[in-house]
Parts: structure tokens; sequence; C-alpha cells
């Protein structure tokens, strides 16, 4: 028969266990919760998926950003600049989780590709560039676009406020059309900026992110752990096919560990004791 106070033991050690990991990467990140499940493909740089790149069903640790410094996509290009080289999640530059104009609905995680600045003397600056105190921001980033041989290029643009201009690394779906549709052609009709670009939950396009509408930057990435939350809300769909065999592996693994790590132990204890048993009738001859 089961012994129940066995258990209890035993259920109160696993929720203890789990209070303590999550105590620990609040305490570590200074966010709660201190990871989100990625649901869209936005960021995807393989239609198959990619360990390092950011895929559906993924678990990402979010740090919160008043705790590292947030380095874009030009910084980290700049030649010979202090953060060139700076990459994370397989692209240059750093990844942001914010609110879509400091809204309510479900955050974004996408790519900070620049930030505008405001200049103390008028104008903006555009970090990782020599661009100073200019009226209006256009420039050329070394960022191929999947739809035709250009660069992404921002046009013209008059920052409304100070923000990072921000897109997924998907170079099928995102890429140079970036969530701020408004900076890359000023003379684009407002009916085509809402038929094409993000949104807020009140349907209005998405602005420059500004530094209180980020909740985290992307660090750690535990590949497709969060798939089986996606497909307990019934969003399974979006998880690449291949990221449910991998799924797959790692479960049976967990649950075959602690069977193998058994024989193991058993086998060496009982060597251990086949040498104690040969060592007495020894000494006893």
């Amino acid at each position: 028969m089961l012994d129940i106070q066995v258990l209890k033991r035993e259920a109160i050690l696993a929720i203890g266990l789990v209070v303590l990991l999550l105590g620990s990467m609040t305490l570590a990140t200074g966010s709660y919760p201190p990871m989100v499940v990625v649901e869209s493909g936005s960021m995807m740089h393989d239609t198959d998926g990619s360990v390092g790149a950011i895929d559906p069903g993924d678990l990402v640790l979010v740090m919160n950003p008043s705790r590292v410094e947030i380095i874009t996509y030009l910084e980290a290009t700049k030649e010979g600049g202090e953060h060139e080289g700076y990459e994370t999640h397989g692209m240059a530059g750093d990844v942001i989780v914010y609110r879509k104009n400091g809204g309510n609905d479900t955050p974004v995680i996408h790519r900070a590709l620049l930030k505008a600045v405001a200049n103390p003397e008028g104008g903006w600056d555009v970090p990782g560039t020599d661009i100073v105190g200019v009226s209006e921001i256009t420039i050329e980033l070394d960022y191929d676009c999947f739809h035709g041989n250009t660069k992404l290029t921002i046009e013209r643009w008059v920052p409304a406020h100070e923000g990072y201009l921000t897109t997924g690394d998907n170079k099928w779906s995102n890429g140079c059309q970036i969530d701020q549709l408004r900076a890359r052609d000023p003379d684009l009709s407002e009916q085509q900026i809402r038929g094409q670009g993000l949104k807020d939950e009140h349907g209005q396009p998405v602005q420059a992110v500004k530094d209180e509408w980020v909740v985290g930057v992307a660090s750690l990435e535990l590949p497709w752990i969060g798939a089986i939350k996606l497909a307990a809300s019934g969003t399974g769909d979006q998880v690449p096919s291949k990221s449910w065999s991998r799924l797959a592996v790692v479960i049976a693994s967990i649950i075959t560990a602690p069977v193998v790590l058994e024989m193991i132990t058993a086998r060496i204890s009982g060597s251990r004791s086949d040498s104690d048993d040969e060592l007495g009738s020894t000494e006893e001859e």
C-alpha cells in the first residue's frame, strides 16, 4: 500500500523545490515572472527552429532592464565601437521585451535596432552612429532585406519621443518590415501603416519604444520546454515540428536518467560487496 505520509513529504519537497527555483530566478533577474514563453515565430532564424535563436515554445529568461545596458544592433555593428561584435540569440544587439505603446496586451519580444536620443542642444542623436543633433533621422543599416537586394533604411524619421526601433529576426515575415513602419517611410499613408504595421490593443500603430515600456531584456534561452504551455493554450501549431521531437527526447532523458543512475549505483554497490566478500574469504584462509 502507498504510504500517505511519504506521498505528502514528496509533494511538499517538490513544491518547495519549485518555489526555491522560481524565487532564485526572480532574485537573479529582478523580474517577475523571470521567464516568458515565446508564442510566435517572429524571431525564428530557421523554419525548423534552432538552438541559440528564439523560436515558438522556447522559454526565455528575462532580465530587469534596470540591471543591464541595452545594446542596439547599430551599436553592436559599429566598426571600432565599444560594443562591436556583441551578439545575443544569433544576431548583433539585444532582444528586448516591451509593451506596445505601454499597453496591457501581450508583450512583444523583438530586437532593438537603434535608439533615438534627445540631444540637450536640440535634435536627435543615434548611439552607434555619427548622427548628432539632427532634426530628422535618415540612415542605412548593414541589415539585409530578404525581399530584394536592399538594406534596411530609416528614411526622414522625426521621432515623437525618445525610443527604440525594433523588429523580429525572422527574415521571411519581419526583418526590414520593422515594428514602427512610419520610421521607414514618412510618405506611407495612414491606411498603409494601419494595414501592415504592428498595432497595439487599441488598433493604434506601434511607436518607438520608450524606456518605461521595456519590461525586460532577453537572456538565457531554454529551447522547446515552453511548447507544452502553448499546446495547453491551443496555440501549439506555432511550434516547429522538429521542436516536438526534440522535446520528446528531453522528456525521455529526464524520465530515464534516475533509472539509469540507480542501475549504475546498484552495480557499483554490488561490485564493492563482491570485493568485500572476496577479501573476507581470503582473510579466513
